[in-house]
């Protein structure tokens, strides 16, 4: 053999020898369950809890970069004795394996063989137990890969397991005095535990949220001074956001541990699908107070309601830092995809002009970084989007920005009057 080819494929192999070695284990508390999120427990310290439902399934997902084989197995702590059945699926491969509790052992392995991946990507695991309603299969620990395959695979290996919020944020004339901010927010997905965010500023975020299968809000929050970040009870009586108005049906209340500030939300079941109108006020008072109000065009009633007014100490100013965003707040549904079209961005002066906003960069949250890559924004169908979730390959970067085309419509509405003291 040449001397050359004779290099090549001993590096080859020293590469391919390399991959096999390689082991991943993915502990269970970055696991999901399906098809209701919250069908069983997920701890750090356990693992997965109260597996005894046949119809739940473990999910986990991995990016892996190499197609190839891989070989699987799971780690399981089972009393003395007790045996669990298993069945393990990678793509259309599935592979069964049982496991029984040793005494004084820490745990059994439960090993399915060798699965091939054909292609590389995003990759589903599902784990599936194989008993009868009611037994238990064991608490499960960790997933454990290794092969050709799996060298260089990404996995979220962090206890979070929320998807990583995704910002947009819109560039505006430099000392304008902006009075007003409104935006409109469809939802394209809106699994439980999603907060869209449309009208966000330096003082607070106005949008709407899915709290559970039969209850959303329109929520409007305002921060008070003093940058306390958990107990508003440690915030000074100057430092505090006060309640000036609020809007019938509207529930106001202290909110902390995210900074501390006034609170408000409608409980209001808007639907998926359609466009939901967003109006952002602020009115200073002097060069200390500004009351800051919340604006929802309720779709019944064709008309804009007062969500709250607040009056925000230190302040006097106006609106800044203009912004939307799309949270997951909750971990237990973190693998379902968020998307939503932001659109019809418009500011209006305190000098009476309208201003249509056509540009935003995108910026992304910690988990964002390296946990969780599946995060997005783009222009699709003339508005803006933000996606994130959902295990999809691809990414959009960090500060990337963009423009949606301009729809050159200025409001045409009567603003409402914001309450005063």
């Amino acid at each position: 053999m040449h001397p050359a080819r004779c290099l090549a494929a001993i590096l080859a192999h020293l590469v391919a020898s390399s991959l096999c070695a390689a082991e991943v284990r993915v502990p269970a508390h970055t696991a999901y369950f399906d098809p209701d999120p919250d069908g069983a427990r997920i701890s750090r310290r356990s693992g997965t809890i109260r597996w005894t439902d046949p119809a739940l399934r473990i999910l986990w997902f991995g990016q892996l970069a190499h197609e190839g084989e891989l070989e699987a197995a799971v780690s399981l702590r089972l009393p003395d004795g007790a045996e669990s059945k298993l069945r393990l699926t990678v793509g259309d491969q599935s592979r069964e394996a049982a496991a029984r509790g040793i005494a004084g052992a820490e745990s059994a392995r439960a090993g399915f063989g060798s699965f091939t991946i054909e292609k590389p990507g995003y990759v589903k695991f599902v784990l599936e137990s194989l008993l009868p309603e009611g037994r238990s299969a064991g608490e499960i620990e960790a997933l454990f890969l290794e092969g050709a395959a799996v060298g260089d695979a990404h996995f979220n290996l962090d206890e979070r397991r929320n998807a990583a919020s995704v910002h947009l944020f819109y560039p505006t004339p430099e000392n304008a005095e902006i009075a007003w901010f409104c935006s409109e927010v469809t939802a394209v997905d809106d699994p439980v535990h999603t907060f869209y965010m449309a009208c966000g500023f330096h003082r607070g975020y106005f949008g709407m949220q899915v709290n559970g299968p039969a209850e959303r809000r329109i929520i409007f929050s305002v921060w008070d001074s003093g940058g306390e970040p958990v107990d508003r009870a440690r915030v000074a009586a100057e430092d505090r956001v006060q309640l000036v108005a609020k809007g019938e049906g509207v529930i106001a209340h202290d909110f902390g541990n995210e900074g501390t500030g006034g609170h408000s939300h409608l409980k209001y079941l808007w639907k998926t699908g359609e466009s939901q109108r967003f109006l952002l006020g602020a009115l200073p008072l002097g060069e200390t107070h500004t009351i800051y109000a919340g604006y929802y065009f309720h779709p019944e009633k064709k008309a804009w309601m007062l969500i709250s007014a607040m009056k925000a100490p230190k302040d006097g100013g106006w609106l800044k830092r203009l912004h939307g965003f799309s949270e997951n707040f909750g971990g237990s549904t973190g693998h379902l995809r968020r998307k939503a079209l932001l659109a019809d961005q418009w500011i209006r002066t305190s000098s009476g002009q309208w201003k249509e906003l056509t540009e935003a960069g995108f910026s992304h949250d910690a988990t964002g970084r390296t946990s969780r890559r599946d995060r997005f924004m783009g222009v699709e169908r003339g508005k803006f989007f933000l996606s994130h979730g959902g295990f999809v390959d691809g990414f959009t970067k960090y500060g990337e920005r963009f423009t949606r085309p301009a729809t050159g419509k200025a409001p045409d509405f009567a603003l409402p009057e914001i309450p005063r003291e």
